[in-house]
């Protein structure tokens, strides 16, 4: 892998609004550019928003879906490529043989580059899941995806790696949701509206178990089991009925964080990502240790379920 700098940003996109979105793609990206970003990613389904999506009915989805790579969305990123000198990632909603998936797309300067589709949908019944894995070669680098879900289990992340990654792009709208889990639950409108007289207050909130503290459960792990870089983009701000907290970030393969946004605002953090930390990490040493003999079970025939956690009751 060769020395990169990769910039990941957060913002309070708003529902149904893809000029105003694509407008503050175009603003973070510049200022990622100017902190010497070669890549700049974004938090899944940023360009329509992303809850409000879950009452949706097909017709209404189809509204606002977009074919990759020809909808004017795309064509769009392309011109902010354009204007940067930049490889940008972004998450919208594709159609495609009346199917809609959410969708990753990446461009450059020369136009599109690729698409990820979420393998773990859940947010609206009639999105369909993608059904493989990506990962490509950029700037000398090796750069897989994965959206929200499909980071939870561990097997994606794996795999991934395994087809070569070397940096996990990893789109989020997630934090500050309904939970089982102890301290856990949203955040109340009051604080984020409130928050420049009293940003303390949403501080708190956004470090404890509701944001930040449940993210550091799990997040670092992923990137120390596999070796890789993982980078985290999320929104901030009001979202349908909850407040995400952004922590926009990037962790090395130690699970060490090497930039994140502590900002209660829109904002791209960048960081340099080097190969020296891949070779030197545990989690490579952990990939040429595996047994695969013994695994068959791991791949034994399943019903698959997709389920949110904070669909679920107590029982």
């Amino acid at each position: 892998m060769r020395d990169i700098r990769i910039g990941t940003a957060q913002f309070e996109s708003r529902d149904n609004d893809k000029a105003f979105n694509l407008s503050r793609i175009r603003k973070l990206t510049e200022i990622a550019v100017k902190q010497g970003a070669k890549i700049v990613s974004f938090h899944e389904m940023c360009i329509p928003g992303y809850t409000w999506m879950q009452p949706l009915e097909r017709d209404e989805l189809a509204a606002i879906a977009e074919p990759v790579p020809d909808g004017p969305s795309v064509k769009e990123l392309i011109k902010i490529a354009r204007t940067w000198s930049v490889v940008i990632m972004v998450g919208l909603l594709e159609i495609e043989d009346k199917r809609f998936y959410n969708c990753y797309v990446t461009v450059g300067p020369d136009g599109f580059i690729t698409k990820f589709r979420k393998i773990h949908p859940f947010i609206n019944k009639n999105l369909s899941p993608g059904q493989g894995y990506e990962v490509i070669e950029l700037f000398g680098c090796k750069i897989g995806f994965l959206i929200c879900y499909d980071n939870n289990l561990v097997e994606n992340p794996r795999l991934t790696t395994m087809m070569g990654a070397e940096i996990i792009v990893a789109p989020h709208v997630t934090c500050s949701l309904p939970s089982l889990m102890p301290g856990r639950g949203t955040v109340d409108r009051k604080l984020w509206d409130n928050r420049t007289r009293d940003p303390v207050s949403l501080q708190l909130e956004f470090d404890g178990p509701k944001g930040r503290g449940w993210l550091m459960r799990w997040l670092p792990a992923r990137a120390y089991e596999n070796g890789v870089y993982y980078v985290f983009s999320n929104p901030i701000g009001w979202d349908y009925s909850s407040v995400r907290p952004g922590l926009a970030m990037i962790l090395d393969p130690f699970g060490e964080i090497i930039a994140e946004s502590r900002v209660l605002d829109d904002d791209v953090v960048v960081g340099l990502l080097t190969d020296d930390k891949i070779k030197n990490s545990s989690g490579r040493r952990y990939l040429r240790a595996r047994r695969p003999d013994l695994y068959e079970r791991m791949v034994k025939p399943q019903k698959s379920e997709t389920q949110a956690g904070w669909t679920m009751e107590r029982r």
